[in-house]
């Protein structure tokens, strides 16, 4: 379908829900402003201290307050990281829920959607608009928010947090925008199956919470994990910014289970261990080379449920209106 005979019913939409776009805009441009800001606070805090000539390891009393201040700063970046992850891991349901209720639920429910049909304006049409000008405004504007917090989250003056973290992982790579993309599309179908506005975003909130912690669930699992063995006693393990899948005892090639030998006196302990034959002990994990990974098969699942959620919406629109 050509981009002219979508500019009409586009045109319509983005004027029927211009202030709610703007607000947004305005929202997402304040949080762009916090988080540099932010950083910037945070960054400048740091330089004064290595100016002064103190340090993180000796601290003299005339240092005690620069060193109050900077890890302060370092707090307050990091939570508010977290809250920007936060808003980054509601937005997508968020934005389901307004396809769902105001956006398509509600011309549903009063019947207003009739006049757009009687303007040369086919049902795919009206329903297409209704898609793509979400999406449109998910493909730009999430990505430049992505990209802000990620380079916020790896300045070298922030107290990092991790990448593995749930509020990191959401608002960072190119699961954000799909999780929109997917949100926009359950929001149409749920609109298109219950025609109730409330009942319709009630149900597409559930339904992407669902899939999302589902997800969740299953993340660890979308890529092979790295193991590394040490023996008994003997320091090594994962790099310190890896996410620990899973461990235990190794007995030659077996794998045991960690509390096998616990809780227990010390004699007993290595009783146990020697008559399980236990050598060493090994941990699953995730290294961070490995988030791009994860992300991308994500993203194809994602992707794949939204195309499947787009082609019920068209199809139960087909078969109410054919």
């Amino acid at each position: 379908m050509s981009t002219l005979a979508l500019r009409g019913p586009a045109r319509v939409v983005l004027r029927q829900h211009r202030r709610v776009l703007w607000i947004t805009g305005a929202l997402a441009l304040a949080g762009v402003v916090l988080l540099t800001a932010s950083l910037w606070w945070n960054a400048r805090t740091a330089d004064s201290f290595a100016d002064s000539g103190c340090s993180y390891l000796y601290t003299s009393p005339r240092c005690g307050a620069a060193f109050d201040d900077l890890l302060s700063h370092q707090a307050w970046l990091r939570d508010v990281l977290r809250y920007a992850g936060a808003a980054m891991m509601v937005l997508p349901a968020a934005v389901g829920v307004f396809v769902a209720g105001p956006m398509i639920g509600r011309e549903l429910e009063s019947g207003t959607y009739r006049l757009a049909w009687s303007q040369s304006v086919s049902p795919a049409r009206w329903l297409l608009a209704k898609l793509a000008v979400p999406a449109v405004i998910a493909v730009v504007a999430v990505p430049v928010l992505s990209a802000v917090y990620a380079w916020c989250r790896t300045s070298p003056d922030s107290d990092r947090v991790a990448w593995y973290d749930s509020t990191a992982y959401a608002a960072t790579g190119t699961l954000p925008t799909a999780s929109v993309l997917l949100a926009v599309a359950l929001g149409a179908l749920v609109a298109l199956l219950v025609r109730r506005t409330l009942l319709a975003m009630s149900i597409t909130a559930a339904a992407y919470g669902a899939v999302a912690l589902a997800l969740g669930a299953v993340r660890s699992s979308l890529w092979a994990v790295d193991t590394v063995v040490t023996p008994l006693n003997a320091a090594g393990g994962p790099p310190g910014d890896s996410l620990w899948v899973g461990g235990g005892l190794m007995a030659g090639g077996r794998r045991l289970p960690g509390d096998l030998c616990d809780p227990g006196p010390v004699p007993d302990t290595d009783r146990c261990l020697a008559d399980h034959h236990v050598t060493g002990a090994y941990v699953d994990y995730h290294p961070a080379s490995h988030f791009w990974p994860l992300q991308l098969v994500g993203t194809g699942i994602v992707l794949l449920l939204t195309a499947a959620a787009v082609a019920l919406a068209f199809r139960v629109l087909r078969r109410r209106h054919a």
